[in-house]
């Protein structure tokens, strides 16, 4: 939230408007307007960064979009489900990792991981997940993560696509 302007802060910005002038066809904007200007400007909450900037794999990327649109529309087979639900941190990413061995090497291409929201929608596995999947020892197992589909557990849980295992 802003915090009101101070008397002094007023006069400063007053000095500084008084010496802009308008584009010529338009006109100087009213006081009011402008309050009114910053009062929206104030209310709309700024853009939330991008979800997963890999390439230093702090982060995975989104799987692609028309893999994600068959793994819901179940064209694509979800070979396992893991819920995470109850778990401590270091137990869920232990089972996790086990989890994803698991299915990597019965050649599955797709998971879903339930994490669940937690209390407030700000649950720590729901936060942490994305970070343990992008742990440099599991790069040649998983592809990708993005947030499920509705029917499938929606912001509690997450699609995996895994990565093709090498043939022998």
């Amino acid at each position: 939230m802003k915090r009101p302007l101070k008397p002094e802060d007023q006069h400063i910005w007053g000095m500084v408007a008084a010496t802009v002038h308008p584009l010529p066809g338009r006109a100087a904007p009213t006081a009011s307007q402008e309050a009114a200007k910053h009062e929206t400007a104030a209310r709309i909450a700024p853009p939330k960064p991008p979800g997963r900037p890999g390439k230093l794999r702090e982060v995975l990327d989104d799987i692609e979009p028309n893999r994600r649109h068959r793994i819901a529309k179940a064209r694509e087979e979800i070979g396992a489900r893991l819920d995470l639900h109850g778990l401590t941190q270091d137990r869920a990413r232990a089972t996790l990792e086990g989890f994803l061995n698991h299915a990597f090497n019965e050649g599955w291409r797709a998971v879903l991981v339930i994490t669940g929201k937690g209390v407030q929608g700000d649950g720590v596995l729901k936060r942490m997940a994305p970070g343990w999947l992008a742990a440099p020892h599991l790069t040649h197992i998983v592809a990708g993560i993005s947030d499920a589909a509705r029917h499938h557990g929606g912001e509690g849980a997450l699609y995996v696509a895994l990565k093709r295992k090498k043939r022998a």
